[in-house]
């Protein structure tokens, strides 16, 4: 905001004092922030799966600790996995030229998918029984076996590949629609802004069907623990996926720096090859993520219940309870992203103001006379670390108080409710916001290669088309980089709470809650 449009300078311009602040924010926000969540999916989904593992009598008696073990297993193979297929991109099929960037990252991604299934197919039959029983929701007995264990693991292992090149799809802008959000910058940045939404609302109908796909067919196959297997099959690959999404901050930071020490045009053509290429990378590192979070959200629902001794019964959609918690917590995701949303806004507006003084005070910066005092770099990165943890705060006691709430006066039922409509409802915004952004961002660049032509005329940066791309990427940003990714945390994070406080929500009028309200249905 403060180079682009208040000041209409360059985005990594070295007169602009909140370019290091840009980098850094990179840094922290697409590898330290997307790096923890995929560690806590990692995490907790390996824990939803013990969870109801240890429920099976049958499995411990039969398989013992190792047919506990085996959703720990699955992790531990898909590290090594990844590892060997790291050499991909550093031996065997290694870049020699700009066209195989993207090609060779998606290779290795491709390649460690095939080699997981085969892997985990090993495993199963190594760590599980020939037959177990484990109690299903429905309090009937479900009967597994090895192969239906890697069925459901590697159900969610494909889906999490799928669902990375359809979101690469909706965001890439080798493909039509991001070109098209591009085309639509012609009449102004009010229709850039229509087409993104569309396109974002648009590509959440592919992912959302394939993760209820997976559900359906993990659950039908062995209850919740089906669910949490396909959750760890998603995950597989985490290694291997981070490192693909890294990439992409690490070469934009690359080409800021080029600009900021001034080097020559081609330097910053490198980057520029090298920074488009991670955008796609980074798009499928995002799509991977939310997928995860939602699979791993589920899991742990099905955890807390099979904690809590919920059974189809007490968590009728026709107890009038549920249903109103149901609605209640498709709320809260929205809740939480106007908050996140409105932080991004005043971060930003407190970045401009600072930027601008600047400018005012400090003689010759923006002019870029030579001689003149250096920018405060610090100070702008002083207002975003602020910012960011000051914001956190009211978000976190949202998502940390809001299942707690309702386990203490309204009980778990009331609780299961909440969490239902919280997953359902964050899937379809995180997919949603992360993906408009992303294309948004890609449209942008998409004007800058000078790749838009009207009537004759190719479309550069300063062209009034530009200006309105640039209008998207802005408010893009905190849609695909703040609250898009957040959501994937505020699934992940009522279930865990919830499953922590089972125990204790049980003990409360035998789960009922303070107000102690009968179950009964419409």
């Amino acid at each position: 905001l403060a180079g682009k449009v208040v000041s209409g300078i360059p985005e990594d311009d070295p007169r602009n004092p909140a370019t290091i602040a840009d980098n850094v924010g990179d840094n922290v926000g697409d590898v330290a922030g997307m790096g923890s969540d995929l560690f806590g999916s990692f995490a907790e989904a390996t824990c939803a799966a013990l969870v109801v593992a240890a429920q099976s009598g049958s499995l411990i008696a039969q398989g013992g600790w190792a047919g506990l073990m085996f959703p720990v297993a699955i992790s531990g193979g898909g590290i090594l996995v990844c590892l060997v297929c790291s050499f991909i991109a550093t031996h065997i099929q290694p870049v020699k030229k700009e066209v195989d960037i993207e090609k060779v990252l998606k290779v290795q991604l491709g390649a460690t998918t095939i080699i997981l299934t085969v892997v985990v197919y090993i495993l199963a039959y190594i760590f599980l029984p020939s037959k177990f029983q484990i109690n299903a929701v429905s309090g009937t007995v479900i009967n597994f076996t090895p192969t239906k264990a890697w069925g459901c693991t590697i159900a969610g292992l494909w889906s999490g590949c799928m669902i990375g090149f359809i979101t690469e799809y909706y965001t890439s802008h080798s493909y039509k629609p991001v070109r098209e959000v591009a085309q639509a910058c012609e009449t102004g940045a009010a229709t850039n802004i229509i087409y993104g939404l569309a396109l974002g609302y648009k590509s959440t109908i592919i992912p959302v069907g394939i993760l209820a796909g997976i559900v359906f067919v993990a659950f039908s196959l062995m209850d919740m623990y089906g669910v949490a297997l396909a959750a760890l099959g998603m995950l597989g690959t985490l290694s291997t996926c981070l490192a693909i999404d890294v990439y992409g901050p690490i070469c934009d930071n690359a080409g800021g720096i080029a600009e900021m020490a001034e080097m020559p045009e081609t330097v910053r053509e490198k980057t520029d090859a090298l920074d488009a290429a991670g955008n796609t990378t980074a798009a499928i590192g995002k799509g991977f993520a939310i997928g995860s979070a939602c699979l791993v959200g589920l899991a742990l629902f099905g955890a807390f219940v099979t904690r809590a001794g919920l059974n189809l019964a007490s968590v009728s959609l026709v107890s009038p309870l549920i249903f109103a918690s149901l609605i209640f917590g498709a709320m809260i995701p929205y809740w939480f992203s106007a908050m996140t949303m409105k932080s991004v806004g005043q971060a930003a507006n407190e970045m401009v103001k600072e930027v601008a003084r600047q400018f005012r005070e400090i003689p010759g910066l923006l002019e870029g006379t030579p001689g003149h005092a250096p920018p405060d770099h610090a100070k702008c990165i002083a207002i975003s670390t602020d910012a960011s943890l000051r914001e956190m705060i009211a978000p976190a006691v949202l998502v940390m108080t809001t299942p707690l709430l309702f386990g203490i006066f309204l009980g778990v039922d009331a609780v299961a409710g909440l969490l239902a409509g919280a997953i359902s409802s964050s899937i379809q915004m995180a997919i949603s916001a992360s993906n408009t952004g992303g294309a948004w961002d890609n449209a942008k660049k998409y004007v800058e290669k000078g790749s838009v032509v009207i009537d004759g005329v190719v479309q550069r940066k300063g062209s009034e088309l530009h200006k309105a791309a640039v209008v998207g990427d802005t408010v893009g940003d905190p849609l695909k980089d703040t609250s898009g990714p957040a959501l994937n945390i505020l699934m992940k994070l009522m279930a865990i709470i919830s499953l922590v406080f089972a125990d204790f929500f049980m003990s409360i009028n035998n789960g009922q809650g303070y107000f102690n309200i009968p179950r009964r249905v419409f």
